[in-house]
């Protein structure tokens, strides 16, 4: 199969055979951009100009805390409560202003404050830099799913999705297929996803079983890791 460089980092996750290639992915692309906003790029006007607009959401501010560099996430939070403070100031000047009150309720027209603060704390610097080369990813997928009869087989083959991702492809797939070629994957995605999610239910209830005494000398099987994999699985947080 011609290799191609969007290509790489879909077929490196279809290749290591994991329960879902797409965490696979986003888990990488993840990775590789807390690092390139932890690297020397947070000295940069343009990228320091965007976290401090955007801020980050919890789960990614926790990573950029473990990334070690403590110097460089106290520059871009200060850079970004900067902003805030700032932005804070000019907005929150106008009040909030009331209007056709009744005997029971007060109509509210939303201040230019909650405006933003609606915005700012909706928004995520490494979350908008993953999501623009996650959708193409998901794009290659059905490139290549419609191009490549290797990769189709390596579809067919993988141990399907998470409940997050196979959603993702099932959402996503009208925009990329029509017809009977649509029909197709949407009926093997389906067996996917369901073959592989009774997989995973079995090893997990063999793990059950095995802290009753009554297994207690029976073999784990596949059951040893089934906890995780099933978190793998049902976990819907990205």
């Amino acid at each position: 199969m011609k290799e191609k460089l969007y290509t790489i980092p879909v077929n490196e996750a279809f290749d290591a055979d994991g329960e879902c290639p797409i965490c696979s992915m986003r888990k990488s692309l993840e990775t590789n951009v807390i690092d390139f906003t932890m690297g020397p790029s947070y000295m940069e006007d343009d990228v320091r100009g965007e976290t401090s607009k955007l801020g980050f959401c919890e789960k990614h501010l926790d990573q950029m805390y473990q990334n070690q560099n403590r110097l460089g996430l106290a520059l871009i939070l200060k850079s970004h409560m900067d902003k805030l403070i700032q932005d804070i100031e000019k907005v929150s000047k106008g009040g909030i202003k009331l209007t056709g009150s009744s005997l029971f309720k007060k109509k509210v027209d939303k201040s230019e404050a909650l405006d933003y603060l609606e915005q700012v704390t909706d928004s995520c610097y490494i979350c908008d830099k993953i999501q623009g080369t996650f959708n193409r990813y998901i794009a290659t997928i059905f490139h290549l799913y419609r191009t490549e009869e290797q990769f189709r087989d390596k579809f067919r083959t993988s141990k399907g999705f998470c409940t997050l991702h196979y959603k993702d492809l099932y959402s996503a797939a009208p925009k990329y297929l029509n017809g009977e070629e649509l029909n197709e994957f949407i009926k093997q995605l389906n067996q996917l996803y369901l073959e592989n999610m009774k997989r995973v239910r079995d090893d997990l209830e063999w793990f059950i079983n095995k802290f009753d005494y009554r297994y207690a000398n029976e073999p784990w099987k596949n059951a040893k890791d089934a906890l995780p994999r099933a978190m793998q699985k049902t976990d819907n947080i990205l």
